[in-house]
Parts: C-alpha cells; sequence; structure tokens
C-alpha cells in the first residue's frame, strides 16, 4: 500500500505564497502520476492540478494557470505545489492523489488509488 503524507499549508493573507508537499512512502510503484484536488466548504471536489511520472506533462485548472505550479522531485519521492496570489477562495482543504494507471483523465477523482489526508489552506484578509 502506497501513502500519501501532506505537509505545508496553512494561513495565507490574499496574494501570499505557500507551499504544499505530497510524499510517497510505503510501496512506492516504479511510476506513478500525481494530482492535488480540493474542496472547498459545502462545494464539489475541484481538480487544481497533475503531473506525469517523468514530469514532463502536467495540467493545471484554467483558474489557476499562471498562480500555481506543480512540481516533483522522484529521488525524494515528492511532488510540491506552490501556491502564488493566494485569493481567498482559495481557502480549502488540498490532498494529492496518486495513480498508476495511465495518464490520461487527470481531472477525474476517480483515476486516483491513493490519497493523502489533506492540509488546509486558509486565506484571510
Amino acid at each position: 500500500q502506497m501513502e500519501l503524507v501532506q505537509s505545508g499549508g496553512g494561513l495565507a493573507q490574499p496574494g501570499d505564497s505557500l507551499n504544499l508537499s505530497c510524499v510517497a512512502s510505503g510501496r512506492i510503484f516504479n511510476s506513478y502520476s500525481i494530482a492535488w484536488f480540493r474542496q472547498c466548504p459545502g462545494k464539489e471536489w475541484e481538480f487544481v492540478a497533475a503531473i506525469n511520472w517523468s514530469g514532463g506533462s502536467t495540467h493545471l485548472a484554467d483558474s489557476m494557470k499562471g498562480r500555481f505550479t506543480i512540481s516533483r522531485d522522484n529521488a525524494r519521492n515528492t511532488t510540491y505545489l506552490r501556491l502564488n496570489g493566494l485569493k481567498p477562495e482559495d481557502s480549502a482543504i488540498y490532498y494529492c492523489a496518486a495513480s498508476v494507471g495511465p495518464y490520461h483523465s487527470v481531472t477525474q477523482p476517480t483515476r486516483y488509488q491513493f490519497w493523502g489526508r489533506g492540509t488546509r489552506v486558509t486565506v484571510f484578509s
């Protein structure tokens, strides 16, 4: 069983930046893609970003392009989500997820077999 341990997040003011990390441990597969989703209070799951195993292909939700960046360091089994230019509407619990399948349909939560426990981001004035 592969486990995903998240860190980062916390409190921020509008315009601030935060870094989220997602570290894979346990039974680590030879290749896996990672995505980040978020859930705002009272709202549906929202896709944030995804990255394939090599890091050569990334996807970002349109509303986050230019503000958020996803990257990974496979030597450290770690994927990062950099949140820049935070807005109050970015307040949510952010989850990382891993898929050992082909890298497609990356925005669908059902593609992912392993999930982190979530980390809260709160942006307030």
